[in-house]
């Protein structure tokens, strides 16, 4: 899943208007941000697949660090523990909750490759297998997300109202891009995008939400 989690993000901002969408982000899209510097430094593995599944042509050999289940529930704690406000139990919770949100998430989309914990049994229900019902759930999860953060804020300038709608147009043309366009040429070149494609976004939601007020 890709704008899904994304979705959860910025559906959070209203359970918790004062973080940042960019930690928000950050959380739910946590275990993709370790993944390619992982996958950099040989600890986990993906092999380019073309027609692995419908959605993606990536075959995920091994990611326990990253995406089993037992890892992030340990993630969630230290990444809400590090930037939850020391005050709110409620922000400890939603980060906390976020991070884990992206294995469940991916279990739905994934084939059975989901680790429950490095070495442990792999599971996914396989909605990647129908482009179609990927596309018939992501894209309204996304628009119920959008919907969640502009009831919690509204725009204070220029920035904020057009920065932040280049963002969400460009997490859809992303998104486009990963349905349809060609495989990767290379594992190197799939974690080097990855890893400046995370900075871009982080920092650009960042950048927006800073201009945007709570409601």
């Amino acid at each position: 899943m890709f704008i899904g989690h994304f979705a959860l993000g910025l559906a959070a901002k209203r359970a918790t208007p004062r973080l940042s969408l960019a930690l928000l982000f950050a959380a739910a899209q946590l275990a993709d941000l370790l993944w390619p510097l992982l996958v950099a430094i040989g600890l986990e593995q993906v092999r380019i697949d073309p027609g692995n599944t419908a959605v993606t042509p990536l075959d995920f050999v091994s990611y326990p660090y990253s995406h089993s289940l037992a890892l992030l529930i340990l993630w969630a704690g230290l990444f809400a523990w590090v930037f939850a406000p020391s005050h709110s139990r409620r922000a400890f919770a939603v980060l906390a909750l976020l991070v884990v949100s992206h294995w469940v998430l991916d279990y739905v989309t994934h084939r059975p490759d989901m680790p429950l914990y490095p070495g442990g049994p792999k599971l996914g229900l396989g909605l990647w297998n129908s482009r179609a019902a990927t596309v018939a759930v992501e894209v309204p999860m996304y628009l119920a997300g959008l919907w969640f953060y502009f009831s919690a804020t509204r725009p204070r300038d220029g920035v904020g109202r057009w920065a932040f709608g280049l963002l969400a147009a460009t997490l859809l043309i992303i998104y486009a891009g990963n349905l349809m366009g060609p495989p990767p040429p290379s594992v190197s070149a799939l974690w080097q995008v990855a890893i400046g494609g995370s900075i871009l976004i982080l920092f650009w939601s960042w950048w927006a939400d800073r201009h945007r007020d709570v409601r």
